[in-house]
Formats: C-alpha cells, sequence, structure tokens
C-alpha cells in the first residue's frame, strides 16, 4: 500500500537537523516554545527563550560534502540569505502578534541561526550555533 504522504528525502532531513538543535538548545538551558510554527508568511523552525531573550531560530540543514553531487550553499549557515532573514523578522512579528506561546517573554528579542551538517546515514557531523545572527 501506498502512503497517503510519501516521504520528502529533504523535508526529512530539516526535521532531522531541527530535532538535533532543539535537543542542543535544551540542553544549553533554553526551553522550547514553539516548533515549526506557520503562518501565512511562512514558518519559523524554533522558538526558544532563556532569562534574557527571545529567541527566533533558523536550523538550516546539510549533508556533508562526502556527499557527492549537492548543490548549493557551501556550509549550512551560508542558506540563510538576506531575503530569509527578512522573512524571519517578518515571521518574529506575526508570532508575537499572536498569542506568542501565551506567555511574558524577556524582553530582548535575538535570532540565532543554526547549521547541521549531517553524514549521508544521517548521523551528525557538526552543529554550530551562532547566537544574535542578524
Amino acid at each position: 500500500m501506498t502512503p497517503v504522504h510519501p516521504s520528502d528525502p529533504r523535508r526529512d532531513l530539516g526535521a532531522r537537523g531541527e530535532r538535533m538543535a532543539a535537543a542542543h538548545l535544551e540542553r544549553a538551558g533554553y526551553e522550547i516554545l514553539a516548533r515549526n510554527w506557520r503562518c501565512r508568511t511562512g514558518e519559523l523552525d524554533l522558538v526558544v527563550a532563556d532569562a534574557c531573550a527571545l529567541v527566533f531560530c533558523e536550523v538550516k540543514t546539510r549533508v556533508g560534502a562526502s556527499a557527492a553531487g549537492t548543490a548549493g550553499p557551501a556550509t549550512a549557515l551560508e542558506g540563510i540569505g538576506p531575503g530569509k532573514r527578512r522573512r524571519l523578522r517578518a515571521l518574529a512579528r506575526a508570532w508575537t502578534a499572536s498569542d506568542g506561546g501565551g506567555r511574558r517573554h524577556p524582553p530582548s528579542v535575538r535570532f540565532d541561526a543554526i547549521g547541521v551538517t549531517v553524514d549521508r546515514r544521517g548521523r551528525l557531523l557538526e552543529l554550530q550555533h551562532v547566537p544574535d545572527a542578524f
């Protein structure tokens, strides 16, 4: 029997990277407020908070260079260009204008980027967390 929603390798890769990024942030003491929050403007990967800041975190996942024939940016973080940054700011405004998780947040707002590089089997090779990336 064919699944109703066949597996999309790119979506699966992104979801794997987001799980790794969320685990990294939780180990670092952040509270996960939202995952994959969507509105008509797009999607926020992770919204997290610590005692100092409300953080909107963009996660980019790539398969390491050992996978021949991969196209696109050389590193995961290079995939977050100016257009994506503008969209993330608009999404952050939409999230805070909505219920914003339904609770009070730290006054400071920050945009972090996390680049996740995995091997062809999906095992973590590198995770780069850049606080206040843009």
